[in-house]
């Protein structure tokens, strides 16, 4: 019964101390790029569309954007009962002639906002065009396909947006 008892006690020893092959390494919080850490940055605008300016407005971001990270803009669509209701751009406007489609577009340098559809923009009321608001948050490309991102609540808590500085 020793021997038997002995045996176990080697055989346990031996296969706790073998050691597998070792896995890839992995990060130490950081994004791989130059160590900088993965971060959102994020901002408020209100801006007119005219059609000076083509029904468009380009803003540069002010803080450095990665060439992966991906911008996600919000257009303050409505208030209810106190609360501000934002919704995912682009948005579409139906109309009786046609469409009104507020829309973006961005590089790393800057986004662009711009109203594209068919309805005729020189005919709309000023309530679409002046005092937009927009929210232009920029995240790491890597974790957009992991948040639901239509509802701006769940960006601001999943990358911790404290606040939307305006411009």
């Amino acid at each position: 019964m020793k021997k038997i008892v002995s045996f176990l006690t080697v055989f346990a020893l031996l296969l706790t101390a073998c050691e597998g092959p070792q896995g890839p390494p992995g990060f130490d919080g950081f994004d791989g790029l130059d160590g900088e850490i993965i971060a959102s940055s994020a901002f408020e605008i209100e801006l007119d569309f005219i059609e000076a300016d083509n029904y468009e407005f380009i803003e540069a971001y002010g803080f450095d954007v990665l060439p992966t990270d991906v911008t996600l803009v919000y257009i303050l669509w409505e208030t209810l009962n106190g609360q501000d209701v934002w919704r995912l751009v682009p948005q579409t406007v139906q109309f009786n002639d046609g469409n009104l489609v507020y829309n973006y577009d961005f590089t790393q340098t800057d986004v662009r906002f711009f109203l594209d559809g068919t309805t005729d923009f020189t005919t709309l009321d000023d309530a679409f065009t002046l005092a937009q608001v927009f929210r232009v948050v920029v995240v790491p490309a890597d974790n957009v396909g992991r948040t639901d991102i239509t509802d701006i609540n769940n960006v601001i808590s999943k990358y911790n947006i404290e606040s939307f500085p305006k411009r």
